[in-house]
């Protein structure tokens, strides 16, 4: 028997994260998501008001607690319904995008073993069906806005602006935690818990002048609070403090970048060095 016979077979190694081809790979990005986007209203008698009715109906009970039970956001925070349910929608935009992503590499098993199919279109196209989700509720939080007096400001064009880290954060964390969900499944149950710690330790609520001055720097170093924070003051009050003010100068705002940025990179560089070997795994 020859010695080509006699060696044991090597399991193939799959595609890097991009696949190699980026025109296909985000080709092929946005057409898994358009198609998630129409398949999760197919059938459904109210369709898209489904997606919107979550972040309304929190938004009622927290609205009702706040204001009519425990009286909090009613003065401190100009325009406080707004202010609330545009954090809402902010911050369940990333929480959708990033949870979604967790477990989606295991339940898209069928495409991972595709050996020409690229990993990484899977947590990305999960994160842009999530933006489709978050740009619609943002249509209805501007009518909101425009219902309660809020006139139009030119600071209304920082909204893209200010969605570009968002999508870049949720990007990051979807990558790093779809790649480690395939080898730790604890990973799921553990971000359940960091979401919800997140929710508490974020603006929403609440204000960021209730934070006291002793721990308002770190406590503006989390992302979602710089980015909700300069949105309030963007978009519902301009008398609200900036993002730079609120954590004590803009040369701070480095820090809440900084984490956007290595997140980013960390998920990118786990998800990329475990993609070859993510069809073995499964």
């Amino acid at each position: 028997m020859s010695a080509t016979a006699e060696a044991p077979l090597r399991p193939v190694a799959g595609p890097s994260a991009l696949g190699g081809d980026l025109r296909r790979f985000w080709e092929l990005t946005w057409l898994l998501a358009v198609t998630e986007f129409r398949l999760r209203f197919f059938g459904s008698v109210l369709g898209y008001l489904w997606q919107l009715a979550r972040p309304l109906m929190l938004f009622g009970v927290l609205y009702v607690i706040f204001t009519q039970v425990v009286k909090f956001g009613v003065e401190p925070i100009a325009h406080y319904p707004v202010y609330l349910l545009m954090a809402l929608v902010v911050f369940q935009g990333f929480a959708e995008a990033t949870s979604r992503s967790v477990q989606m590499v295991v339940t898209r098993e069928n495409l991972v073993r595709k050996v020409h199919f690229p990993r990484l279109v899977i947590p990305l196209s999960v994160v842009l069906t999530s933006c489709f989700n978050l740009a619609l509720n943002l249509v209805a939080v501007f009518a909101f806005v425009l219902i309660s007096g809020i006139e139009p400001r030119l600071e209304w064009l920082w909204l893209p602006v200010l969605l570009v880290p968002l999508v870049a954060l949720a990007s990051g964390v979807a990558m790093l935690l779809s790649a480690l969900y395939v080898r730790f499944r604890d990973v799921s149950p553990i971000y359940e818990v960091v979401l919800q710690v997140l929710f508490y330790g974020t603006p929403i609520f609440y204000s960021v002048e209730t934070v006291p001055d002793s721990v308002q720097t770190a406590y503006m170093c989390n992302p979602l609070a710089a980015i909700i924070e300069q949105l309030r003051h963007a978009i519902v009050d301009p008398q609200a403090p900036t993002a730079a003010e609120a954590i004590g100068g803009a040369a701070w705002l480095l820090v809440p970048a900084g984490i956007v940025v290595v997140l980013f990179a960390l998920g990118f560089w786990v998800f990329n060095r475990e993609a070859p070997r993510v069809a073995e795994e499964l």
